[in-house]
């Protein structure tokens, strides 16, 4: 269990250091409040909660009000862990005031210790306004979902000269724009070594390699919670799926069995008092 909860300077001596910030998804209290004392260093609650608590096909759907929902529980399981709020699609994109309005929204609401949103150049004067506005922000450059459509899909990006370069001068972009850390998604490892070593903020991956300062995965995939698809850079560490599965089916079994609840599993009756409600009955 963590012993107290990092901050931007402790995530930056980390770097320095060549310690690797671990750090997944979670959606509720319990989830984090296990993560926690599993000793996890950072939560994200991020727009994947669409996909693996609401059965969407896609982030796009997810709200404000549900995003703010589930970092509320995440923060009360989770208090001694930097808590981080993913923005999701429409929260930051209409206007600067709005996302700034909405940044805040994650810190009163939900006691957030930063905000994430994707996107580079375009996304700079986002970025600047809500860290002018005393908020840490995290950029998320590469395979960003909330665009996944103008990306083409699902696809890994920046596999080649002309893409690994874009990557990296957007990368550049959200650091001077106020960005304290960036998250880089679904690229080559070399590319995300070249942003690590160019940048002074942490640089973290999904699926982006192992030279990065630190690694987020998204819980449901890494216990094998989630089954409808599993990315390359997954690796499973569980199957709670079949877990939950396999109660399931022993439990139906065994009431249909007529094994369950078992005489262990029922509350008796204080002594004496059986005699006296059959006599009650007669009556």
């Amino acid at each position: 269990m963590a012993e107290k909860k990092l901050n931007r300077w402790d995530l930056l001596k980390m770097k320095e250091a060549r310690d690797s910030v671990v750090w997944v998804t979670a959606y509720d209290f319990i989830t984090a409040k296990l993560a926690e004392k599993a000793g996890i260093d950072m939560i994200l609650v991020g727009d994947s909660v669409g996909m693996c608590i609401y059965g969407y096909d896609g982030t796009i759907p997810v709200t404000m009000d549900q995003c703010i929902y589930h970092t509320e529980a995440v923060r009360r399981g989770a208090a001694n862990t930097f808590v981080i709020g993913d923005m999701p699609f429409g929260s930051y994109q209409i206007d600067v005031p709005g996302a700034v309005a909405n940044a805040v929204r994650f810190y009163k609401e939900a006691g957030v210790d930063a905000v994430k949103l994707e996107g580079g150049k375009r996304v700079a004067d986002v970025i600047r306004a809500i860290a002018d506005g005393g908020m840490l922000v995290m950029g998320h450059l590469g395979l960003t979902p909330q665009s996944s459509t103008a990306l083409g899909g699902f696809k890994a990006q920046g596999r080649t000269v002309e893409a690994a370069l874009d990557v990296i001068d957007d990368a550049q972009v959200v650091y001077e724009a106020g960005a304290f850390s960036i998250l880089i998604e679904g690229v080559p490892p070399e590319v995300t070594r070249v942003i690590r070593d160019k940048l002074p903020i942490p640089i973290y991956s999904i699926g982006a390699g192992i030279y990065a300062d630190g690694q987020l995965m998204i819980i449901s995939d890494i216990i094998g919670h989630f089954e409808a698809f599993t990315p390359k850079f997954v690796k499973r560490y569980g199957d709670v799926a079949g877990e939950i599965k396999r109660s399931v089916e022993d439990y139906i079994r065994e009431v249909k069995e007529k094994k369950f609840p078992g005489e262990e599993h029922c509350y008796s009756m204080i002594e004496g008092e059986l005699p006296k409600l059959l006599k009650a009955l007669e009556k």
